[in-house]
């Protein structure tokens, strides 16, 4: 089977262990275990409890209690909604596997997460893109979005919110798009993994699972509960197609391991406080941001509404990769190129780090700016 190359994910692992200020890391800043338990309201004498713990593979689904903390994340869904998965892009790849086959169409709004429309052209599908556009703020132009959901549409993918521009889809347009959805009779899958993020209010989006009876969410604890290192997801939606993707997951999942399963569940039973931490880090490093983008005159930009990336546009004649990889050797910094994003002409920031890291990170490009307009 060919598949095409992941183009963030190659940038990553070229660049990511040789920079010296990563501001292209999506997740807000990585909690330690020893922090979690704080959040918590407990100390390292509750390791303890992880001795007994006999290293099977445990619960194939997930266990019953990290499920219940998954679908209390959600207005309308239960335990037997949800499955756990290797994660967010293994929930991803599962959906895809499950749903989609040769033959069928496939609308894919993008950017995106590449996942979304290299994997079901990679089953077969016949894929059309949906393109954001930054004088819609990029959110979805409905109307076009129409044009492409034929009565032969098996699924839409959307991102919510959105990597890497951060736009935000409000409860009325994700009613709209399960609309369009409903009148095709087709599957709606919408990648949550950065909801929790929203930058007002209480942060956390509202869910397609919760507005559309074939709406299909993913999600996990990588982004907004800083906890990549568990590497778990989940899925979240009808029972026949958790169903239909516990076959697929027989084959290359069977289960998550039984500690990150413990942790996993423990963060999310006290979601609020570390929601709370997320929030404060993703708020506070924003407005550094938004400050620095207001005083550089080759840097513009569409605010972001919630998440932990950000598209900055170039006023620099050179590719986003020669731009990445000069501001790497130069100054150690770290940014995500468009191109490996389908965004030429925009780099991708990460700004839910350390905010120390970002101020230097920001002062170091600016430098680097001058230089290059200097030079120009």
């Amino acid at each position: 089977m060919h598949i095409e190359p992941f183009g963030v994910e190659i940038w990553m692992n070229e660049w990511e262990t040789k920079c010296e200020w990563n501001l292209a890391e999506t997740c807000v800043e990585s909690l330690t275990i020893e922090e979690l338990l704080k959040l918590a309201g407990k100390n390292h004498t509750d390791l303890s409890e992880l001795l007994t713990m006999k290293m099977t593979y445990g619960a194939i689904e997930g266990s019953d209690r990290l499920r219940r903390a998954i679908a209390t994340l959600y207005d309308r869904q239960k335990v037997e909604n949800t499955i756990v998965t290797h994660g967010t892009i293994g929930a991803n790849m599962l959906i895809h596997k499950a749903l989609v086959s040769a033959g069928d169409r496939v609308v894919a709004v993008v950017p995106t997460y590449q996942q979304h429309y290299s994997i079901p052209a990679s089953i077969g599908a016949d894929v059309h893109q949906l393109k954001l556009r930054e004088e819609n703020g990029f959110l979805p132009d409905l109307d076009e979005l129409r044009a492409l959901v034929t009565p032969d549409t098996r699924l839409i993918a959307i991102n919510n919110p959105n990597n890497p521009t951060g736009a935000l889809m409000d409860r009325s347009m994700l009613e709209e798009i399960a609309e369009i959805a409903r009148e095709a009779d087709a599957w709606i899958l919408c990648d949550e993994v950065y909801r929790g993020t929203d930058q007002s209010g209480s942060g956390m989006t509202d869910s397609i699972a919760d507005i559309y009876k074939k709406g299909i969410s993913t999600a996990g604890m990588s982004k907004a509960y800083s906890l990549a290192g568990l590497r778990l997801g989940w899925i979240v939606g009808p029972t026949d197609v958790i169903e239909q993707v516990s076959i697929h997951r027989d084959y290359d999942t069977i289960s998550v391991g039984m500690i990150d399963d413990h942790f996993a569940a423990l963060a999310l039973e006290n979601r609020d406080q570390v929601l709370a931490r997320s929030q404060s880090i993703t708020r506070g490093n924003f407005a550094i941001l938004r400050d620095w983008v207001a005083q550089e005159p080759l840097i513009s930009w569409i605010e972001p509404k919630s998440g932990t990336t950000a598209l900055l546009k170039y006023e620099l004649p050179m590719t986003s990769r020669e731009f990445c990889v000069g501001l790497l050797k130069k100054t150690g910094v770290m940014f995500t190129p468009g191109s490996a994003l389908g965004m030429e002409g925009y780099v991708r920031i990460g700004y839910a780090n350390n905010p120390d890291i970002l101020k230097k990170g920001l002062a170091l490009v600016s430098d680097y700016l001058s230089d290059m307009s200097a030079a120009a």
